[in-house]
């Protein structure tokens, strides 16, 4: 079975968070990026994340509503044959999927998730980017490589 590797960024480490963007990749190079312009307001944000993570966005670039990424991260789950969602923070990033993919819900080729321990937590901290793009290929290459 495919593994797709998850990541979000979102405005706070509180039930009130807000996802900011999400993405996945797997290790044959199929990605997912999006950064959402109708979730959140800088104002709900936390301090490490007006300072870490909103000066690496790039919303001329990736950025949607809400309703157009619901449907083209649908379609480019759909679009992957069976394939299992695997993450390091599962307890945040598959909720925030979840919401993100509303009422229509996973596609039936997606058969669930799978928690990794943090292989991030090992590197040094200047060493993680906290971009959502970013961290889910490093994650991706860190999994695929500790399974070889």
């Amino acid at each position: 079975m495919r593994a797709i590797y998850i990541d979000t960024e979102f405005t706070q480490l509180s039930p009130a968070r807000q996802l900011i963007s999400l993405a996945l990749v797997d290790s044959a190079g199929a990605e997912f990026y999006v950064e959402l312009t109708d979730t959140w307001h800088e104002d709900d944000c936390s301090d490490f994340v007006r300072d870490i993570v909103l000066p690496q966005l790039d919303g001329q670039r990736y950025g949607m509503p809400s309703r157009a990424a619901c449907q083209a991260l649908h379609g480019f789950l759909a679009g992957l044959g069976e394939v299992e969602i695997v993450g390091d923070a599962l307890a945040w990033d598959w909720p925030l999927l979840l919401e993100l993919l509303g009422p229509a819900g996973l596609p039936a080729n997606v058969t669930g998730c799978r928690q990794v321990d943090d292989p991030l937590a090992a590197l040094p901290a200047d060493a993680v980017p906290h971009h959502a793009l970013l961290d889910a290929r490093l994650l991706c290459a860190l999994c695929e490589t500790a399974a070889e």
